[in-house]
């Protein structure tokens, strides 16, 4: 995909994420106050350097089409995610209370989005937003991919519970456990893909590693 089109993806996207927050808080100018510009920055951040990756939307040479439910999943609960905490933050509904609860947010998110976007740089071409076989796929066990193998989706998590917590939001916390049903389906089509793809050596690589968290799951 050329970098154009993975701009009109990732950019309009974030756009829309921080514009329905803003919207959440009551305007822009009430939205921009220390902790939600600093998340702003990290958003657009990692949304930056992703345009620098050689993440695509491709098919591949083989695709498991199931797997195209999840999209829509993953639309509908990152648009409640966007505006559903900052609502409630500002109405101070079902909130955690303390401005550190912000701050530490700011803090997760940016450890979550590193870990989202690191992988993608890892696995360059091979890293598509399908459940698809690359021309030429090769099979990565090393560096990030050693323990874990779905590294990409436990940063989708971990910033998840960043940003509910820069909203001081226990509906946001509650949307993230929700972001688990997709993204553990997702899962399981990609590793059920690969197993087809690489045989033994996928077989023999999940035996001795962890899909998100070592030690649990």
């Amino acid at each position: 995909m050329p970098k154009s089109a993975l701009a009109l993806i990732l950019v309009p996207g974030m756009l829309t994420v921080l514009g329905l927050a803003a919207l959440g808080w009551g305007g822009l100018w009430p939205f921009l106050a220390p902790p939600r510009i600093a998340v702003t920055l990290v958003c657009l951040l990692f949304t930056a350097a992703a345009l620098f990756s050689e993440a695509n939307l491709s098919g591949g040479v083989r695709e498991d089409r199931v797997d195209r439910w999840v999209l829509l999943a993953f639309t509908v609960l990152g648009l409640l995610l966007s505006y559903l905490p900052a609502l409630t933050d500002r109405l101070d509904m079902w909130t955690i209370d303390g401005n550190t609860v912000r701050w530490l947010g700011v803090a997760v998110i940016t450890a979550g989005g590193a870990l989202r976007v690191w992988p993608v740089f890892v696995l360059g071409r091979r890293f598509s937003g399908l459940v698809a076989i690359q021309s030429g796929h090769t099979l990565v066990t090393t560096g990030i991919y050693q323990r874990i193998r779905h590294p990409s989706y436990l940063g989708l998590v971990v910033a998840s519970v960043g940003w509910a917590r820069v909203f001081r939001s226990v509906i946001g916390l509650l949307l993230r456990g929700a972001l688990l049903v997709p993204i553990i389906a997702r899962i399981r089509y990609e590793e059920r893909l690969l197993a087809g793809e690489f045989g033994e050596v996928y077989a023999d690589y999940r035996r001795r590693t962890w899909r998100l968290v070592p030690g649990l799951y």
